[in-house]
């Protein structure tokens, strides 16, 4: 389990040189930062600890392994086999990960395939688990923003908690003036045009 917990700048620092440079020593990245080595190393072992990071993690690609095509597949439940269902979905290799989203899908599935083809076996299988009524697979056609924390990390200016971003209009309120909108102005019955 993770435990939360505020980072310091020095924090910050590290974790964007480990995020550029995962397999960094600990002395090239005291040196890269300016820090104390002891600095640098005690603070990578509390924040491991505490499940920031994973320490010596490399993130295998699974195109690398064969498996370029990447999907994902929402599952409909029978919630009272919900155990088993995971159960089945970890005893196959090409599941990634399993999230459990709110809303209408009990399970969104992340899966690799070597092809298509490959893609529908590892439908079927999915949905051939005990437990699952219904499935929709999405393939992936790819990746516009890679699986990212670095953004995360960026010092927010007055060194506090990010600040709320402020929220956008929503679609069609006003841009300008009270009663315009992104369309013009606000007008009667049928507008201008009569």
């Amino acid at each position: 389990m993770v435990k939360s917990q505020q980072l310091d700048p020095t924090d910050r620092r590290i974790l964007l040189a480990l995020d550029e440079d995962p397999r960094a020593p600990i002395m090239v990245l005291a040196q890269k930062l300016g820090l104390a080595r002891g600095t640098v190393q005690s603070r990578v072992e509390r924040m491991t600890a505490s499940g920031v990071f994973r320490a010596n993690s490399t993130r295998v690609q699974p195109e690398g392994l064969g498996r370029g095509v990447l999907a994902e597949v929402s599952a409909e439940l029978d919630q009272s086999h919900l155990n088993e269902a995971v159960a089945a979905l970890g005893g196959i290799p090409e599941v990634l990960e399993c999230l459990a989203p709110a809303g209408d899908t009990d399970l969104l599935i992340r899966v690799v395939a070597t092809s298509p083809d490959d893609l529908y076996r590892v439908s079927e299988e999915i949905r051939l688990c005990p437990g699952i009524r219904r499935t929709s697979t999405r393939m992936i056609l790819r990746t516009v923003i890679p699986y990212r924390t670095s953004p995360l990390l960026a010092e927010p200016e007055g060194g506090g908690p990010q600040a709320p971003r402020a929220t956008p209009p929503a679609p069609g309120r006003a841009v300008g003036s009270p009663g315009a909108t992104a369309r013009g102005p606000r007008t009667r019955g049928r507008g201008a045009l009569g």
